[in-house]
């Protein structure tokens, strides 16, 4: 393959590999398989450490990609490959045999394909470039796009909370205007009583100084 770059790769169903190619010997495969085993069940990537050597993983609808590389070759070489064996491998068996397929029984269709992509990435590093930028400036659009999407929530937040603000203001403007009514009503009322008990008084005083008048005149 000319360069030491890309070392082992493979494509598994959960945790069954159906395809594998390496032109290396070493413990890179068993360690390969203990990191697939451990890998979380949603859709992800994932790269671990280990010695000199980069452990690169895509996983998507139960089905796990995987490439060690050595650690020179950087992080963005590991994500164009597996992009690449993932939609040859969906383009070849998706919705297909790879559902049923047992361990390895892809290795002799699929495993010259690894090598190939393998090949090709390591032997088109300028158009790898191009990709691995292209990628870097969607990626800085989608985190700009979601920014200005949580941006937009957070207001649309903000505008429903003024909005329930105004709601409670004007509740409680008509719970006052209402309070204020009927205390009106409740102070309009003890007046009317305060002026009917005068007049009362007024009329009784009025009729006691009549009839004192009167007796005294002898009316």
């Amino acid at each position: 393959m000319g360069q030491q770059t890309m070392i082992y790769s493979f494509v598994a169903r959960g945790t069954v590999i159906l395809a594998e190619y390496s032109e290396f010997t070493g413990n890179f495969k068993s360690i390969a398989t203990q990191c697939l085993k451990k890998l979380p069940h949603s859709n992800n990537r994932f790269s671990y450490n280990c010695d000199n050597y980069t452990f690169n993983y895509l996983v998507e609808k139960g089905f796990a990609y995987c490439v060690v590389v050595i650690k020179s070759a950087g992080r963005e070489l590991p994500v164009v490959f597996l992009d690449r064996i993932k939609d040859d491998f969906n383009q070849r068996y998706g919705g297909g045999k790879a559902s049923t397929a047992g361990p390895n029984s892809l290795k002799r269709e699929f495993g010259p394909k690894l090598k190939e992509h393998m090949q090709y990435c390591v032997d088109h590093p300028e158009e790898i470039n191009k990709v691995i930028k292209v990628k870097t400036q969607v990626n800085e659009v989608k985190e700009v796009m979601m920014e200005n999407i949580e941006k937009i929530l957070d207001r649309g937040e903000k505008i429903e909370l003024l909005v329930d603000k105004s709601e409670n203001l004007r509740s409680q403007a008509q719970d006052f205007r209402q309070q204020g009514t009927s205390m009106k009503r409740k102070t309009w009322l003890r007046n009317m009583k305060i002026k009917l008990v005068v007049l009362c008084i007024i009329v009784v005083l009025a009729l006691i100084i009549f009839f004192s008048v009167c007796h005294g005149g002898k009316c």
